[in-house]
């Protein structure tokens, strides 16, 4: 056996000296870890900007008028410079950079650094955040959000204004927005809890949910199944499309649609009274529904289409 092995084994001693050169090595990975922060004094309906080279973000607001923002910040052996912070505050807005050192890049400076940004904003704040990696959360806010990530997930909820995301690299769950919704990621799934106004939801790898839509709705997926619920009349055209599942929506009784429904993997299921125009087919039906409205497109390659009656 190699000498250099802690064996379970061993006498107390040995392993006691195996477990302070685990806990040395450790050590001397992480050479340096800080935190920096920073508060500013500002008026309600400011906007907060984040462009960072790499950190997760957490963004929350609480009573008051101020931006208090807090970064941790690793970093580990074999690099001699800090991760670079810069603020600025213009009026009642506030801007904060996260620049990497030098020319470092690449796998070894991810490797190195590790680089987490806690935010408090005010109420009646807005948001406009961009980190090259890591997730973003974000709770509790009177005012419009705009972010994106290219390497995390991200979380957002209790908005009353606007929302457009996007991530390159991970999962989009959106809870409660009183404004449209915009989402977008090329990895993983997307799902929206409420939505008060329009949404978009577009995904390469991954289903798309949205549980309750009060305006139109375009969701897509290239990779997964589509479904929607919809609880009043929408205003313009809905689009439901998948390559790669089924597709379900669900509409208040009382809603009138011209439903275009067409699949190519699978059967079209109406649980709801349709005036059929044109001929009658497993794979695809047209009709109006409560008389006629805007245009409700469903379409997959890979599975069956549900409409259903809430």
């Amino acid at each position: 056996m190699p000498k250099n092995v802690c064996h379970p084994h061993r006498g107390r001693l040995y392993r006691a000296l195996c477990a302070g050169a685990v806990v040395a090595l450790l050590a001397a990975t992480v050479a340096r870890a800080d935190v920096v922060e920073r508060t500013f004094d500002v008026r309600p309906g400011g906007k907060l900007t984040l462009d960072t080279d790499i950190g997760s973000v957490e963004v929350r607001s609480a009573p008051g008028n101020q931006v208090q923002v807090r970064v941790e910040r690793e970093v580990r052996s074999g690099s001699d410079k800090d991760f670079e912070l810069n603020f600025e505050q213009r009026g009642d807005d506030v801007l904060v950079e996260g620049e990497k050192p030098g020319s470092s890049w690449g796998w070894s400076f991810w490797n190195r650094y590790k680089v987490h940004f806690d935010i408090v904003v005010p109420e009646n704040y807005n948001l406009d955040l961009e980190t090259a990696g890591g997730s973003i959360k974000i709770a509790d806010l009177i005012g419009d959000v705009d972010c994106h990530t290219s390497g995390g997930s991200i979380r957002i909820k209790d908005i009353d204004g606007e929302v457009d995301c996007r991530t390159s690299g991970g999962s989009v769950h959106i809870g409660r927005v009183e404004g449209s919704v915009f989402a977008k990621t090329s990895g993983g799934s997307i799902t929206i809890d409420r939505s008060g106004g329009s949404v978009v939801a577009k995904t390469s790898g991954g289903s798309v949910t949205v549980n309750e839509v009060l305006g139109s709705i375009d969701a897509s997926s290239s990779g997964g199944s589509v479904s929607a619920r919809l609880s009043s009349q929408p205003l313009a055209d809905c689009r439901l499309t998948t390559s790669g599942g089924r597709v379900e929506v669900s509409l208040a009784g009382s809603i009138g649609v011209e439903l275009d429904a067409k699949t190519s993997g699978g059967r079209v299921h109406l649980d709801m009274p349709v005036t059929i125009s044109g001929e009658v087919r497993r794979t695809s039906v047209r009709g109006a529904i409560n008389g006629g409205g805007p245009q409700l497109y469903l379409r997959t390659s890979g599975g069956s289409i549900y409409v259903k009656e809430i």
